[in-house]
């Protein structure tokens, strides 16, 4: 039976090495990537179909709480039957995700009038780990009666929309 010379473990060792080394950085990476997807992308759409709202109709729908009530904390969730059927979110068509499909983040949607413009804050709210710290994604928007609504921090219409962001892994 043929044994492993001392160099040869060297050379193994080395090499499994330098493979890690290269592997585990690109796997948190993609994992930190996958946690912060379904609130970028779900405020991306929810900025979009405001702003398509806000086009047609020269304000933004009432305000919405956060929904559901309490993100879950820790593990996805799939929500119960009925937790968008509330106006705004039936005035936007919004959902985070299709239905009964599981997620780790809640939604809320403010509009405030402010002098002769509306504007709105939507917000993405998560505590991946569980710990009762939220995490907070949100982006703004508002619209001038005879102008087209926009994404704001201030300009015109940005893509892909700005966006603040707090504890984004809390």
């Amino acid at each position: 039976m043929r044994r492993f010379t001392p160099v040869e473990l060297a050379i193994a060792t080395a090499l499994g090495g330098s493979v890690l080394a290269v592997a585990v950085p690109a796997f948190f990476r993609d994992l930190h990537a996958s946690r912060l997807v379904e609130p970028v992308d779900g405020l991306r759409r929810l900025g979009v179909l405001a702003v398509a709202y806000g086009d047609a109709n020269g304000h933004f729908p009432e305000s919405a709480p956060l929904t559901p009530a309490v993100p879950p904390r820790g593990r996805k969730e799939a929500d119960p039957p009925g937790t968008w059927d509330g106006p705004t979110w039936k005035a936007l068509g919004f959902r985070p995700v299709a239905e009964d499909v599981p997620h780790a983040y809640a939604f809320a949607f403010e509009t405030s009038p402010k002098d002769a413009m509306t504007s709105f804050v939507a917000q993405a709210r998560g505590d991946l780990d569980g710990d009762g710290v939220l995490s907070l994604f949100e982006i703004r928007g508002a619209v001038r009666p005879g102008e087209k609504a926009t994404l704001v921090p201030g300009g015109g219409p940005p893509s892909p929309p700005p966006m603040y962001v707090e504890a984004e892994l809390e």
